[in-house]
């Protein structure tokens, strides 16, 4: 039997909660189901990046090429870099687990 999912007062402190505690006390993954949430837009926040001049205007060049604005090109960049930088770390653990690497995180 699973452990009940407390109720939140707010997202901070879901969030919090689920730092610290292992969902699979609480969710049984092997029945669930994937959806997509086509209408979800997700939430922004701004920042200011400063990038040498020549970075930019080559980033620009990339962007025009595309025929798509360059902040939107910086993206598509940074989110591929980081799912290949995840898959990669994820890779090297499993790796680590399997010959019973003792540093591997569990």
């Amino acid at each position: 039997m699973k452990k009940k999912i407390p109720q939140f007062k707010s997202e901070k402190e879901e969030r919090e909660f689920w730092q610290t505690h292992d969902s699979t006390e609480y969710v049984d993954w092997k029945n669930a189901k994937k959806v997509k949430l086509a209408n979800l837009k997700p939430s922004v926040k701004t920042i200011s990046l400063r990038l040498p001049e020549a970075m930019l205007e080559d980033l620009k060049l990339l962007a025009n090429k595309r025929d798509v604005p360059y902040q939107s090109l910086v993206k598509v960049f940074l989110s591929d870099r980081i799912e290949q930088e995840l898959t990669t770390k994820q890779k090297h653990n499993e790796s680590l687990r399997r010959i019973g690497h003792k540093s591997a995180p569990r």
